[in-house]
């Protein structure tokens, strides 16, 4: 009862602390790259959080699986290396104990992980993607901020505010720059608004304004004064989205009764998610003793070169499968397999004792298997 409490207890904190810095570190790369699309005028400022709620939702299960595999090796790198597993051994355990607790303690994230990967992923995927295409339809005046000037998508016209009336439905000096017939016209007017008529067309209505119009390269320019000017915002137009998108956001049950190769091969991926942070956590117990003489890091390396090495095999067997090159009966099965041998090839070292290297955990077909990749 005290091993289980004092193990349970440590695996669920260092979990925490994991997923915790894991979710800030890709918190903060998306940020940086939302930012940079933003600063670059494709994707609109008021739509950065969105976009990182969708793209989180998306990474979740990775995230949950990698969570899983290093806060059951750290946690026992941790009895190893402080000389804890010393006194469990002693009073008559073995490493097989640690299973069934290891497994109650995973069992249940990889169920989380499944419905995740199942139904959460595909579904943040399918409304980003809509949110995303959303965002692409609307005009340019939608993603014009106050104080800055703002270039429409086919280079024609520079749109600037200063600012909107209390209310919000009036906008306070506007400068419009278009070009059209190669001539360069400037519009300033004092107080503008938009209108929506009744075809659905867009129109910018400026009012109490200048008008001015002539070649870039000449000094002469005809002026005109207006009361009311209306300036027709042409609406952009959507983009389709690739095939591989469409298959990644279709739902489990689509991909489930519409059996193509692209389908099988991204449903044995939702699938491979959980079932590779099964065999990951069962890999991590012998694996967080490996040789604790040749240093504190070896073991921590050797598990981050395993994982990724796995999530590689599994990527490159689905697009194989995606691709017609590999049945889909075999699918991403064999790398599955492969893994799971390993762990029980461990286990079976550390129960009798027997010294573990690194070279044992990369078989000579293996390396060539990666080499040729």
């Amino acid at each position: 009862m005290l091993f289980r409490r004092s193990l349970s207890h440590e695996l669920i904190t260092t979990a925490v602390g994991s997923l915790l810095i894991l979710v800030s570190i890709v918190i903060a790369q998306r940020t940086g790259y939302l930012l940079q699309l933003a600063a670059n005028g494709v994707l609109p400022n008021d739509a950065i959080t969105t976009m990182l709620s969708f793209n989180m939702l998306k990474f979740m299960p990775m995230l949950l699986s990698l969570t899983l595999f290093l806060s059951i090796l750290m946690t026992l790198s941790r009895w190893y290396r402080d000389s804890e597993m010393v006194v469990w051994f002693s009073s008559g355990l073995s490493i097989a104990s640690f299973i069934r607790p290891i497994l109650s303690f995973a069992i249940p994230i990889v169920i989380l992980i499944s419905m995740l990967s199942l139904f959460l992923m595909p579904w943040a995927t399918s409304k980003g993607e809509g949110y995303k295409a959303q965002l692409e339809s609307r005009d340019e005046l939608s993603a014009i901020s106050p104080g800055t000037f703002k270039e429409s998508s086919n280079a024609e016209r520079v749109y600037f505010i200063e600012g909107f009336d209390a209310l919000g439905s009036q906008v306070k000096n506007i400068f419009v720059q278009s070009m059209h017939q190669h001539k360069l016209g400037l519009i300033v007017a004092a107080n503008g608004s938009r209108y929506i008529d009744q075809n659905g067309d867009n129109f910018l209505v400026l009012n109490s304004g200048m008008r001015y119009q002539g070649l870039r390269d000449s000094t002469e320019f005809s002026s005109t004064s207006f009361e009311k000017y209306s300036v027709r915002v042409e609406p952009a137009e959507v983009k389709k989205n690739k095939n591989s998108i469409q298959t990644i956001s279709k739902s489990s049950k689509e991909l489930f009764e519409n059996k193509d190769n692209a389908n099988n091969a991204e449903l044995q991926w939702r699938l491979a998610i959980p079932i590779s942070a099964l065999i990951l956590a069962f890999l991590a117990i012998p694996l967080s003793a490996l040789d604790p003489r040749s240093g504190r890091s070896l073991n921590f390396a050797l598990a981050l070169v395993i994982y990724v090495l796995y999530n590689n095999m599994l990527s490159i067997m689905q697009a194989w499968v995606a691709q017609g090159k590999l049945n889909a009966a075999i699918g991403l099965w064999p790398v599955h397999l492969v893994f799971l041998m390993m762990a029980v090839y461990l286990f079976y070292r550390r129960m009798h004792q027997l010294p573990v290297t690194p070279k044992m955990l990369t078989p000579n077909w293996l390396r060539i298997f990666t080499k040729a990749q």
